[in-house]
């Protein structure tokens, strides 16, 4: 019998019982649990027609926050209510991905390059393997491509395209202007027809990513019109419903828990939905491990530890990958005091910086959702278990940064403030690049 299953008999038939728990990049769990309000923002999107705020929406949370989940979520819902769905991640190219998806049979551009120099009017026939658009004739051709789409006998009325962008953080400036200019055109296009509002075909377009991207979205002056976005960060679970997440996930799969348990199997997942995942996962397991349908406080205690140092690979190491050196000192100072909050003061002390570089990377690590205020004058670190974590660095990393000199000796021997900060950002980049001894 394989360490992951269990087999049944149930009258003449056997039943292999599998782990019901799915810790897995993207895959759906079998609840959803604390997305409902979401869900339903979108799906009324759907069923209120063209305009309705929730067809263009911006997911942003933390790596497993269940971002991918969620667009796995919306696209289940797009088909059950017959919509033609599109689902990418952005990468190089995402805009020509989009209109090969759009137009499969071929298409009819403007101007196409293919290769790197020869240029052609008209029809493209050869493959989207080889045609390259230029950002310039992006807009327009994806634009066409929708409406084509969308002018098509098989989308019924009132029904439309949901295109879902995963990972948008990793999209070019020039995908992005694409998509954007795009899709506010096609909104355009369909309000000057006389259709009657109930049977207009739209366009929905989820953008889901780290939190940082939002910003950077918002910020470009040619996607202004997502302003008007529904925005939506995916948050910690609460506490309750991941307990009872755990009583009815674990009781259909033929095991039990008890509640003391359950609770204490929420608590220490934090509510972190891919904690929440892999805890269960390696609880389950445990027991199953044993030969038993109860899983116990020893399941418990073993699955915790299990998902931690899975956690940390798949979560806290990406979390902390672009960071700077100063954001990783500030990091360090807090994780002395990690899983308690620390005093901001503490940080200006430890880190021998000004009240001011620490306002000013407190803003920036808070924005990122690595840390959070937990109180007045208190901070705490927003990803599970990344405080201990963070305190793993090398100790010749520790050692190193914390003795480098404070900004005012910095400033003097370097004649001038903007010397001063360059050298100790710098600096802290060196030392955080340190192998260790």
């Amino acid at each position: 019998m394989q360490s992951w299953q269990m087999v049944r008999v149930v009258g003449r038939s056997m039943v292999v019982v599998i782990n019901p728990f799915k810790p897995t990049a993207g895959k759906m769990p079998p609840i959803l649990i604390g997305r409902q309000s979401i869900i339903e923002d979108f799906s009324e999107a759907l069923t209120n027609g063209v305009g309705a705020p929730g067809r263009i929406m911006l997911v942003t949370g933390q790596r497993g926050f269940g971002k991918t989940v969620m667009l796995t979520e919306f696209r289940r819902i797009a088909k059950a209510q017959h919509w033609e769905v599109i689902g990418e991640t952005a990468s190089a190219g995402l805009a020509a991905r989009l209109i090969a998806a759009l137009s499969p049979s071929g298409l009819r551009l403007d101007q196409a390059n293919i290769g790197p120099s020869i240029g052609i009017s008209g029809i493209a026939t050869a493959s989207l393997g080889q045609a390259h658009f230029s950002a310039e004739s992006n807009p327009l051709t994806l634009r066409n491509a929708l409406n084509k789409q969308l002018g098509s006998k098989k989308l019924g009325k009132g029904k439309g395209i949901l295109i879902t962008i995963d990972e948008t953080q990793a999209a070019s400036h020039d995908d992005l202007v694409a998509i954007a200019t795009a899709v506010q055109h096609v909104i355009t296009d369909a309000d000057e027809g006389d259709t009657p509002d109930a049977d207009k075909k739209g366009v929905a377009i989820v953008f889901a990513g780290l939190p940082y991207m939002v910003n950077d979205l918002l910020d470009n002056e040619v996607t202004t019109f997502l302003r008007r976005a529904l925005r939506r960060e995916l948050d910690n679970v609460p506490l309750p419903d991941v307990k009872n997440a755990f009583l009815e996930t674990v009781a259909d799969s033929g095991k039990t828990i008890s509640e003391e348990d359950a609770l204490e199997a929420a608590r220490r997942s934090e509510g972190y939905p891919y904690m929440v995942q892999l805890v269960g996962y390696y609880m389950w397991q445990s027991a199953q491990r044993r030969g038993s349908n109860v899983i116990t406080a020893d399941d418990v205690s073993t699955g915790v530890s299990d998902a931690l140092l899975a956690f940390d690979d798949a979560v806290c190491a990406p979390a902390l990958d672009g960071i700077t050196g100063a954001e990783r000192l500030f990091l360090m100072a807090m994780a002395k005091d990690s899983p308690n909050t620390t005093q901001v003061g503490d940080i200006a002390d430890r880190t021998r910086r000004s009240r001011s570089w620490v306002s000013k990377y407190r803003a920036i690590l808070i924005k990122d959702k690595l840390i959070r205020p937990a109180g007045h004058g208190q901070l705490e670190f927003a990803v599970p278990h990344l405080g201990q974590y963070s305190s793993s660095f090398s100790p010749r990393s520790t050692s190193s940064i914390s003795s480098l000199p404070s900004f005012s000796a910095v400033k003097t021997a370097a004649k001038c403030r903007s010397c001063a900060r360059y050298l100790l950002e710098h600096s802290a980049r060196r030392i955080s690049s340190l192998p260790s001894p």
